[in-house]
């Protein structure tokens, strides 16, 4: 399974020690975990201003994940122009779920597929993992 990885999430992962990056080492070593550079970009722009011990970890997690190239074309959903790169990306690079902790810009689509796309929280991404153990 072809699972896109958000830019908070690629960040929360960042803290070694906690639960999300538990959960996004999993997720590494049983299925493909991918991401675009757009997400790296932020994510790597927002660690080095909040949380600058943390880029190593960060630096680390990528290693893992396969990154996919940003592409933008219409969706049958209402995005912001600076999300529509990633759920885009995840539509393009065949991936089943595209997670995000980003409840603002994407709650209104956690639970939906959108052209083969699920739109998960990291708790459904962990409900989804628990079930293929």
């Amino acid at each position: 399974m072809r699972v896109l990885l958000d830019a908070n999430v690629l960040f929360s992962a960042s803290n070694k020690g906690s639960n999300i990056a538990r959960l996004v080492r999993l997720t590494i070593s049983r299925e493909t975990a991918v991401t675009n550079d757009v997400a790296i970009e932020e994510a790597r722009r927002n660690l080095a201003l909040k949380r600058p011990g943390w880029l190593g970890s960060f630096e680390a997690i990528l290693e893992g994940v396969e990154r996919v190239p940003s592409v933008v074309f219409e969706l049958p959903v209402a995005l912001a122009a600076k999300d529509v790169p990633l759920l885009c990306a995840a539509i393009q690079g065949r991936c089943k779920l595209f997670v995000t902790g980003d409840r603002r810009d994407f709650g209104h689509l956690y639970g939906q597929t959108i052209s083969s796309v699920e739109v998960v929280s990291l708790l459904r991404l962990a409900e989804i993992m628990a079930g293929s153990a």
